[in-house]
């Protein structure tokens, strides 16, 4: 297999960091060479927050560059807007349409772009675009959003579905698991 490059953005406090060690652990059950690398923004709770995750037969570097990734998982639109440059032609993309207000919007500095995903569209065409948040919601924790964010995008990875499921029983706390399994499944409903 040759390598498949992740981004994984959205905003801290969203998941993005779980939902990357979700991925790669699939990948290292499924016998895959990974490597991932984490950037955090200027705050852990509302910062910006992206994630990459490489796998395949050999990797040798865990940062993704501009034009190589396959696939930009968003758990917020103007984060997921932010990375558009780093997609290859035919890169899939799945994004929560929910927007997080940054804190200059919060308090009216700043104003968030009305137009953000007509952006998304013009670089991504074939995005897939829905509500994880509402999603999340009717399984009962909207803090699952990554989780639904990762069933939706599940058809786009190049790994097992019963690998995946696997690293999340193994990744996220079992008292969670239950309702981040519910979540999965929601998503992978939106696929």
């Amino acid at each position: 297999m040759n390598v498949f490059n992740i981004l994984i953005a959205g905003v801290g406090g969203q998941g993005v960091l779980l939902t990357s060690k979700i991925i790669a652990e699939a990948a290292l059950l499924a016998g895959l060479d990974v490597k991932q690398s984490e950037v955090h923004g200027m705050a852990q709770r509302g910062g910006s927050v992206l994630s990459q995750v490489r796998f395949g037969d050999k990797v040798f570097s865990p940062i993704v560059n501009e034009g190589e990734a396959d696939l930009l998982i968003g758990f917020e639109p103007l984060e997921t807007a932010r990375y558009l440059h780093f997609l290859r032609d035919g890169a899939r993309v799945i994004y929560n349409t929910r927007p997080i207000g940054t804190i200059g919007v919060s308090i009216g500095k700043e104003t968030y772009p009305a137009d953000i995903h007509e952006t998304i569209k013009q670089h991504a065409p074939a995005a897939q675009a829905f509500d994880a948040t509402a999603a999340a919601v009717t399984v009962g924790e909207k803090r699952a959003v990554n989780l639904v964010l990762l069933g939706a995008a599940l058809r786009h990875l190049p790994i097992d579905p019963a690998v995946v499921e696997q690293a999340i029983t193994n990744s996220v706390p079992k008292k969670t698991l239950e309702i981040n399994r519910k979540a999965f499944f929601a998503g992978k409903a939106q696929a």
